[in-house]
């Protein structure tokens, strides 16, 4: 049985729901699957006048557990075409796992979320997968078998790179049945090859 992390940071609770999405479809798939965030760099008092969501279930990962999971699905809102700073900083405290390469052949993958059907989604997953490829993770997309990121009769996420949201200017779109479906559909595919990889 695959162990597998879903590792995301959330501000407004939409990558939170694609998360859990994430790891039902991996558990589906007869994954153990894990929810963690990375910690929260703002200060409290800004991050809930900014309408952060702080009750958020899942508990806060440390980098050096990252070794003990045969998968890692990142998933991280972006900022400017890039992941948030909160998961770019838990990244940057894992020198001492590339250097020892601990999660060399090790499944990744990610998704995202943006404001706006444009704004950044596949560059910010090409971005995380720059980051797994440079731990030696081998990088697993979202293939057009699911084929729900073919719709032209809707507004929606989803690439052969990720499984993505959209969120809406003001955070007002939640992730949509397709999305989260593509969510699911990415956890299990992601569950299926690591499992093929640790037998």
């Amino acid at each position: 049985m695959a162990k597998v992390l879903v590792l995301y940071y959330s501000m407004y609770g939409h990558l939170e729901t694609m998360a859990n999405a994430v790891a039902e479809g991996a558990r589906s798939a007869g994954a153990e699957a894990v929810v963690k965030r990375v910690p929260e760099l703002m200060p409290a008092e800004f991050f809930a006048r900014s309408g952060g969501k702080a009750d958020q279930a899942a508990p806060v990962a440390t980098p050096q557990e990252l070794a003990e999971y045969d998968a890692i699905i990142v998933g991280s809102p972006t900022r400017y075409g890039r992941m948030a700073s909160q998961m770019a900083q838990f990244w940057d405290q894992t020198g001492g796992l590339w250097f020892t390469n601990a999660l060399v052949g090790k499944v990744g993958a990610a998704f995202t979320s943006t404001a706006t059907q444009h704004g950044g989604q596949e560059t910010t997953l090409m971005a995380i997968h720059t980051q797994l490829l440079h731990m030696g993770m081998v990088v697993v997309g979202l293939p057009y078998t699911a084929a729900q990121q073919m719709t032209l009769d809707e507004i929606t996420g989803g690439s052969p790179y990720g499984a993505s949201t959209i969120a809406g200017g003001q955070g007002q779109r939640q992730p949509s049945v397709g999305e989260l479906e593509m969510a699911r559909f990415q956890g299990a595919h992601v569950a299926r090859v690591a499992a093929k990889l640790v037998g």
